[in-house]
């Protein structure tokens, strides 16, 4: 257990290194709000924290960057990403994850990776730090936030459902590409919490 606390240490202290001091601030809450949630659903806290700390280690590079270590390891760029590099971030941080941070607990790696999009059936870590990711105590801007955030600790799946309707809402107000992941996810909670396909 002691070997766990000081990983996630070590970790802290490379992201404080690696991310601007907002990034930082935002990981942190991340961090924070991924093992209050593990708490309240009986998951192992220290997998929460590590997802929660290492989710954005690639958001502070530049897109070319990005770019350049998908196609150094054969990471596969969908059109919407590679028009849209920052969207990559999740795919470049799970890399990093193993690679760099040594992490190779595979249920880590997935909720470092589908952080941004989701993805249908999601594991209970990867439902955590994906909504950590949107209710944490920094955020502010986000429509439903009150009612996300009591939602988030007593119906993880509603929560996800809300957050991943009001993200399409938005996108589709502002012409933002929407990845079809972001769909796929949506149409398959939508199912589950509904009961309506």
């Amino acid at each position: 257990m002691e070997a766990k606390s000081s990983s996630i240490k070590k970790i802290r202290k490379a992201m404080e290194k690696t991310l601007d001091p907002k990034r930082f601030e935002h990981t942190l809450g991340v961090a924070y709000t991924a093992a209050a949630l593990a708490m309240r659903y009986g998951y192992d806290m220290q997998k929460a924290q590590t997802a929660g700390l290492l989710h954005d280690c690639a958001k502070c590079m530049s897109n070319e960057k990005r770019l350049h270590i998908c196609r150094k390891h054969n990471i596969t760029v969908n059109e919407i990403e590679r028009r849209n590099p920052f969207l990559l971030h999740a795919k470049v941080g799970s890399y990093l994850a193993m690679r760099k941070y040594n992490i190779h607990d595979s249920d880590v790696i997935n909720a470092i990776l589908n952080h941004t999009t989701g993805r249908p059936d999601m594991s209970l870590l990867e439902k955590i730090v994906y909504v950590a990711d949107y209710i944490e105590p920094g955020r502010k801007q986000a429509p439903n936030l009150g009612e996300i955030r009591r939602l988030a600790f007593t119906d993880l799946d509603a929560a996800l459902f809300k957050i991943l309707n009001d993200t399409l809402v938005y996108l589709n107000q502002v012409d933002g590409e929407t990845d079809p992941m972001t769909q796929k996810t949506y149409d398959f909670y939508k199912a589950k919490v509904t009961g309506t396909k």
